[in-house]
């Protein structure tokens, strides 16, 4: 589903002087996260703003404002204004003002940790790996990839055996 990218242009404006706010694709829009919570986003034409738990009843009352729904479950504290509620820049600022609020009462979430590209060596070698495993089929390739099993040497048994003779005769000469 496309966006209204319009829209997405106006909110990157007003949350230009906001700090460590990023933007994501989800839920087929695009969400805007400060420190890492959900502040807003757009879905469709509609703008997306979570909001304090405690507002969503009294932010329901207002025109061209419904419960944000997804996956047929609603969420208190999430809203969806539609096309009308934010066509004026105040209407769209009061909006972000609550979302913004919102977002920087709750800890912010620390950054995850990017996976390092690999070493061209290692790419090498798992690309030499993957074609292995196509010429000679996986469960060769398997055998192939995992080292010989160890041989059990029989040579314990047998030490055991002799020994508990030499207890009998050492034992005999004592006596």
């Amino acid at each position: 589903m496309a966006y209204d990218e319009g829209l997405a242009d106006r909110l990157r404006e007003h949350l230009a002087p906001v700090t460590r706010v990023s933007e994501h694709e989800m839920f087929g829009g695009v969400s805007f996260m400060v420190g890492g919570n959900l502040c807003c986003g757009v879905l469709g034409g509609d703008l997306i703003v979570r909001i304090d738990p405690t507002l969503h009843h009294d932010a329901l009352t207002r025109p061209n404002v419904s419960e944000f729904t997804m996956g047929g479950r609603t969420s208190k504290g999430m809203i969806r204004v539609g096309p009308r509620g934010v066509a004026d820049e105040d209407e769209l600022a009061l909006w972000l003002r609550l979302g913004i609020a919102h977002a920087t009462s709750l800890p912010a979430k620390k950054a995850k940790a990017r996976k390092k590209a690999a070493s061209p060596a290692k790419a090498k070698k798992k690309a030499a790996t993957a074609e292995a495993k196509k010429r000679v089929g996986p469960a060769e390739a398997k055998k192939r990839a995992e080292p010989p099993k160890a041989k059990r040497k029989a040579a314990p048994a047998k030490a055991k055996k002799k020994a508990a003779p030499a207890k009998k005769r050492a034992g005999r000469a004592r006596k």
